[in-house]
């Protein structure tokens, strides 16, 4: 096909979405260069002319990871309290309110056995369930899901999970143990990250 046949008197649009109506258009259009050696090449303007439509990317939910890792989260979080309701039991002791057992916990004043000190060491071992790089990871990748990976809701992200460990250290009663404290240091570490990756496209 001929350069005529697209840009001639057809009028249909050229590259630039211009339209033209005669060939003589198309010329004035171009002009011819030279370069180094000695090849003839062809530079288009650009029209001035622009869509006014801006593609935006949407960001949605990830309402399957979110159920998923909730339901993860909630299966984790009863065996944890089944270790200890029953380390309680075996001491004689018994637990009101859902919240006491955190409270419970954060007095100090029990006895573990093995069994249940081998598991919680191996939970929160540095490659445990529970350990300081795969807890921060998970709340990270349940913020991102939940917004969808919008890179403009970073902060709010981090804002909620600030808000949270305020929440559980007022739970616990007093400062949260060192494990928290360092993963909530990893939290803030992964937040900086992904604030850093979105500055670098903009």
């Amino acid at each position: 096909m001929s350069v005529n046949g697209i840009t001639g008197n057809s009028g249909a649009a050229d590259l630039y979405g211009t339209y033209n109506t005669t060939s003589s258009k198309t010329a004035e259009k171009a002009e011819t260069t030279k370069t180094d050696d000695n090849k003839s090449g062809v530079v288009y303007e650009p029209s001035n002319k622009t869509s006014g439509t801006k593609t935006e990317k949407k960001y949605v939910q990830n309402t399957a990871l979110v159920e998923k890792m909730k339901a993860d989260a909630e299966a984790r979080t009863s065996q944890l309290k089944s270790l200890v309701e029953q380390m309680i039991s075996k001491q004689g002791k018994t637990l009101g309110q859902a919240d006491s057992i955190w409270s419970f916990l954060a007095g100090g004043n029990f006895t573990v056995d093995a069994a249940t000190k081998a598991q919680a060491q191996k939970d929160i071992a540095d490659d445990g369930y529970w350990g300081v790089e795969q807890t921060s990871s998970r709340i990270v990748d349940f913020a991102t899901a939940l917004t969808g990976g919008d890179p403009d809701q970073i902060e709010k992200m981090r804002a909620a999970f600030e808000k949270g460990f305020k929440n559980a250290t007022g739970t616990w009663g007093k400062t949260l143990p060192d494990i928290s404290q360092r993963t909530y240091e990893a939290v803030m570490e992964k937040f900086d990250k992904l604030a850093e990756q979105a500055n670098s496209v903009e």
